[in-house]
């Protein structure tokens, strides 16, 4: 007997070995692995004969083993494994590759199951690495119903190095009658509004469906309940921040103008728009809850020293949280450089601690600004993660800003909101990003804040000049940065992703862990450093950038390419946000087809900063189809927000934020599609929260919520 709180080593098979890679997937409980879904499936529903196969189709078989054994071949440094296979009506062979093995897992004169791709070659018939399993002869008819491996639908899930998705299936196969007992936490008004799988159902087809519309009809069903608690979440936080003080800051209009007037250049519309609504919710005495999108180049950072102007003015303190050291520094130069008159300013990173005011200039411990900090010193504060370590606080903390919001994820502001020791009042909070979110996201991520855009971009900013660039003219770019070069600017060079290895094939981009994205990031920038340094740039002066790099290198990296003491820069996507090279010119994006629409847009975002005609290439080796139909809408398109709706269509939003750094549930991310369908559930949650607002009526959905808000704290 198993229970859903039970850890996963209670299964059969599942030792130390097993464990460490259930870790890695993130399953401890056997409600992990329940929940654990798979990303699609095999059919390998049909059956046929052997003398009906026909090349090329993918088909199951029953048959006997009537001999396998192994060879080494030596050339390629490998085992293969074949069997011969028959049936009353002929004989076929199957062959696997280094799965030695398999010769004492497959008995001869066993019957079993295989399912896989038919290939004949020189009149023969084969099977190349298919799945099997063997049947048990005396109870034939009723082992075809159970089969786990072959013979039906056969569901493939994320895996990790060491645990597939035939041993994923072993494991959760024996498990699935847990559902049985389950009681559905959505109430069964809801369900039957929206045609909903019970859960108990819902949990068996995903895992083991009887048809490929079963299997959709229960991924809706999880979906719907994913992104439903979202809704809920996000209601409720807002509901309650409604009811909170916040510091009432002064309305000083002669201060902003003041500033303004002595910008080295003019503010747009939008921006001047946007301050004054920053404004007002400063001086409301509730909490301001805004997330301010703006494209690339649109002037994010002079909304931000406004809002920390008026702040630290008004006696309090204004914490700007950034996601990169690179990003932290920038920032503490620029606010730096913008601010006149006597404001305190500081910069706290992991490795880095400085003050920058009038009795005192320049790096000091960290202990001394924590001091400061906790004593309520009115400061602008600019800072990483370390903003949220533990031994930070702030006296009189009034406002949080929060640069590129979805790298956090949804818990992190609050962690900072805590942080403020004038428990009575709750800080403002100011979220920023640069990558432009179509509606239907921000509504259901976001939907707890209140939105400005900044869609102008500021004058004298040149339109830079796309082009697609197929393997062939990959020469003639590099000339062309050699022309650049020697008239004194400077380039960027983002090196391809490089492809999982073989035991991680089966896992699409966006649930790969974001460690394992790195790790492969780095070996590609390396690969493609030290082709380019011997080779075509020799005579050049080229750097790397990549995100596991010590903060001190990457400091001094950025510093010299600043300076232009570094002519060509060849990073990976850490590249993506916020860095300011005004003198650079060129952007090449080297496997443009493996990036989405979004972050092109950012990549191409790092040049056009300065006076000079800027471009950006995308090197391509697919000619034809949807990959050159999204390349286009790069060259056709500048508009980030147009290029974000058609990134949601093609990509889904999974891969348009990053569904590992959101902070966002997996399934939730693949209903952000459907807009109606994000606003029909938002008004689910809505009524039913206006009925109860503490969900008293419906015991066992509070309970889940209740659930997967502490999941929310955890991850």
């Amino acid at each position: 007997m198993f229970s859903l709180s039970d850890p996963v080593s209670k299964l059969h098979g599942v030792g130390p070995r097993y464990l460490n890679y259930f870790e890695k997937l993130g399953i401890a409980t056997l409600r992990d692995l329940l929940w654990h879904f798979p990303f699609r499936y095999e059919d390998f529903s049909h059956y046929k004969k052997i003398e009906e196969l026909e090349d090329g189709e993918v088909t199951t078989i029953h048959a006997k083993v009537v001999n396998i054994k192994n060879k080494y071949i030596f050339p390629r440094r490998m085992y293969l494994t074949e069997a011969k296979l028959e049936d009353e009506t002929g004989s076929i062979s199957a062959v696997w590759f280094n799965q030695p093995y398999l010769t004492k897992n497959i008995p001869i004169d066993a019957l079993i199951s295989v399912s896989g791709k038919v290939s004949f070659k020189k009149k023969k018939k084969g099977f190349v690495s298919p799945a099997y399993e063997i049947i048990n002869t005396s109870e034939y008819q009723n082992q075809t119903s159970k089969l786990r491996h072959t013979g039906r639908l056969i569901p493939v899930y994320p895996e990790t190095a060491g645990l597939t998705s035939r041993a994923l299936r072993y494991f959760i196969q024996p498990i699935i009658n847990i559902s049985d007992k389950l009681i559905d936490p959505l109430p069964l008004d809801l369900r039957k509004r929206h045609e909903l799988l019970e859960l108990k159902k819902a949990l068996r087809q995903i895992h083991f469906p009887d048809t490929l519309e079963d299997a959709v009809l229960a991924r809706e069903r999880f979906l719907f309940e994913e992104l439903f608690l979202v809704q809920l979440h996000l209601i409720k936080d807002k509901e309650k921040y409604k009811r909170l003080k916040a510091v009432k800051m002064d309305l000083d209009i002669p201060l902003i103008q003041n500033w303004v007037t002595q910008l080295p250049f003019k503010l747009t519309d939008a921006q001047r728009k946007v301050i004054w609504q920053i404004m007002h919710d400063l001086n409301s005495g509730r909490p301001m809850m805004r997330l301010l999108e703006g494209d690339v180049g649109s002037g994010k950072t002079l909304i931000a020293i406004a809002s920390a102007l008026l702040t630290v003015k008004s006696g309090y303190q204004a914490v700007f949280l950034v996601p990169t050291e690179i990003l932290a520094r920038q920032h503490f130069q620029t606010f730096s450089r913008l601010i006149n008159g006597k404001i305190k300013m500081a910069l706290l990173t992991a490795s880095s601690s400085e003050i920058k005011e009038e009795e005192l200039e320049g790096k000091v411990s960290k202990k001394v600004l924590l001091e400061k900090l906790s004593e309520g010193d009115p400061v602008i504060v600019i800072g990483t993660h370390a903003l949220i370590q533990k031994q930070v606080e702030f006296g009189k903390l009034g406002l949080i800003m929060v640069d590129e919001q979805h790298r956090f994820g949804v818990e992190q502001r609050s962690a900072l909101i805590e942080k403020n020791k004038e428990e009575k009042l709750t800080p403002h909070l100011l979220s920023m990003t640069a990558t432009p979110i179509p509606r239907t996201l921000a509504l259901a991520i976001y939907g707890d804040l209140e939105i400005s855009i900044l869609d102008e971009i500021p004058a004298g900013r040149q339109k830079i000049i796309t082009e697609i660039v197929m393997f062939e003219r990959q020469m003639e770019i590099f000339d062309f940065v050699k022309q650049e070069i020697s008239k004194g600017r400077q380039a960027f060079i983002i090196c391809p992703r490089i492809e999982p290895s073989e035991e991680q094939i089966d896992v699409p981009e966006n649930l790969l862990s974001f460690q394992m994205q790195l790790e492969y990031e780095v070996k590609a920038v390396k690969k493609e450093f030290q082709k380019l340094k011997e080779g075509v740039f020799q005579d050049y002066n080229l750097a790397m950038l990549y995100g596991k790099m010590k903060a001190s290198e990457k400091e001094k990296i950025m510093a010299d390419f600043s300076q232009g003491s570094i002519d060509i820069l060849i990073a990976t996507s850490v590249v993506e946000v916020g860095i300011d090279i005004p003198n650079a010119t060129v952007m090449i994006i080297e496997g443009s087809d493996h990036f989405g629409l979004a972050q092109l847009h950012q990549f191409r975002g790092r040049v056009g900063r300065g006076e000079h005609q800027s471009y950006c290439f995308l090197f391509s080796q697919i000619k034809n189809g949807q990959t050159q139909t999204r390349l286009q809408a790069m060259v056709n398109c500048h508009d980030g927000f147009k290029l974000a709706e058609e990134d949601l269509k093609i990509r889904g939003p999974g891969q348009f934020l990053g569904s590992r750094q959101s902070g966002f549930p997996d399934l939730a991310m693949a209903s952000l599609k459907d807009i109606s369908k994000v606003e029909a559930i938002k008004k689910e949650a809505k009524m039913i929260l206006t009925q109860d607002p503490k969900l008293e009526k419906t015991p066992n959905l509070r309970e889940r919520f209740l659930q997967f808000e502490r999941d929310l704290k955890i991850n």
